[in-house]
């Protein structure tokens, strides 16, 4: 279910149908799923330092997808982005209740350029 929900809105080529799997995101971060019944699942949060591209992208998905988001980890600003740091930034849940956010720049601001 995580899986799925963030591979459609990544675009990162999940195979819904695996029961587990490491998959490696564009950074070199691996993530490994396991399929498990949702209710032994305890809901926690996960960011995701993206490009300005993928953002773009991602967010363009959400919106054609019609998932719910929010600028804010509350969700109480609902249909909106935030710009937190000097960059954007996105949160929505995927099915087992998991707070995913999107973000293009790190909490705090870059403290060296990013391409250095």
């Amino acid at each position: 279910m995580f899986e799925s929900h963030l591979g459609r809105v990544m675009k990162c080529g999940f195979e819904t149908s695996a029961e587990w799997g490491p998959v490696q995101l564009s950074n070199g971060v691996t993530l490994d799923f396991a399929a498990v019944p949702p209710e032994t699942i305890t809901p926690q949060h996960y960011a995701f330092l993206v490009s300005e591209e993928e953002f773009e992208a991602a967010y363009a998905r959400i919106l054609h997808r019609g998932i719910e988001h929010y600028a804010d980890p509350h969700r109480k600003q609902p249909d909106a982005i935030n710009h937190h740091d000097g960059g954007r930034g996105v949160y929505f849940v995927d099915p087992v209740g998991h707070l995913l956010e999107l973000i293009t720049v790190p909490y705090g601001g870059w403290t060296s350029s990013p391409h250095t």
